[in-house]
């Protein structure tokens, strides 16, 4: 984790020493005795280069498009508000001792320095971070045109669907997850990588925004943290879908379903069943698309379970 910018350092201490300094530290803090700096510092400043995530830490930080940045705060005692530089709100975890923000790097960022806003008008500073670039792998098919030319009655529902869709994706609740480790959520072999680059017939599509699983038609899907069901629908390019919102505009969806058995408003558990593997859509056989989202933009979702 980077280094806090916050010039309040805990100190080491004996373990036994430990619980008290840090329950005075919290103490401090709800009594105002320590400005959150995190917020009231003015000064834009780069942020160190991260260390790899420690282990159990969850998602783990992956700087590339696509990827994910954690972005270390320091103390406060309230969750400070980040948004990015385009203005979308980010998950913030984490206590007065310590919060960090869980940044979604968009599949279309160019390497080289990004930033967000900690705080709110007036009172805000920005954090710099620095994308580092990724190739990820294209696969070029040369496919029936009718397969890649819509109709005008197709580009139309596209169309409608898409503009719903983006509603659904602006979502951005409270409270923040619990948990932000995720289950897998259907067995499977993983058929098709996160960002691969598609051409078709010369033509360059949108690269791949989620993970592809392998699967049995009707094979049961479970929620992979808890989560709230917010979107279901049968879908022109991604047939059957569900979306479901886990808080702090944590997202995800999933897509070719055969069967849908939630509704919105639904409260799912971790491991709750609520739709099954199916074909529909534009695909070539069964399977479950399962992508990721963080301040609207789509992430590897292997960075949020174990390999």
């Amino acid at each position: 984790m980077p280094e806090s910018p916050s010039p309040f350092l805990l100190r080491s201490t004996p373990a036994s020493d430990g619980l008290a300094d840090r329950r005075g530290f919290l103490a401090a803090l709800a009594a105002g005795a320590l400005l959150p700096s995190a917020v009231h510092a003015a000064p834009r400043q780069p942020s160190p280069t991260p260390s790899p995530t420690a282990p159990g830490v969850w998602p783990r930080a992956l700087q590339v498009p696509g990827g994910v940045a954690r972005l270390a705060l320091g103390p406060a005692n309230r969750r400070p508000a980040v948004r990015t530089a385009a203005g979308l709100p980010v998950l913030v975890v984490g206590d007065p001792i310590e919060w960090t923000a869980v940044v979604g790097i968009p599949l279309a960022a160019s390497p080289g320095e990004a930033e967000v806003q900690v705080g709110t008008a007036g009172e805000a500073h920005r954090i710099a971070y620095a994308i580092a670039p990724k190739r990820y792998a294209e696969q070029r098919l040369t496919v029936a045109p009718k397969t890649v030319d819509l109709s005008a009655a197709d580009q139309a529902r596209y169309e409608r669907e898409r503009d719903h869709q983006a509603g659904v994706m602006a979502t951005f609740s409270d409270p923040v997850p619990a948990e932000l480790a995720m289950a897998v959520p259907v067995p499977g072999r993983r058929s098709s990588s996160f960002g691969l680059r598609r051409v078709f017939n010369g033509q360059a599509r949108n690269p791949h925004s989620g993970m592809d699983i392998a699967a049995a038609t009707g094979t049961p899907v479970r929620a992979p943290v808890p989560g709230t069901v917010i979107d279901t629908g049968d879908y022109f390019f991604n047939g059957g879908t569900v979306w479901l919102d886990h808080g702090g505009g944590l997202l995800s969806m999933y897509c070719h379903l055969s069967r849908i058995d939630a509704k919105v408003g639904d409260r799912l558990a971790t491991g709750d069943a609520f739709c099954a593997v199916g074909a529909t859509g534009r695909v070539t056989g069964p399977h479950l698309h399962w992508g990721v989202m963080l301040n609207r933009t789509m992430v590897d979702p292997a960075l949020f379970i174990e390999a």
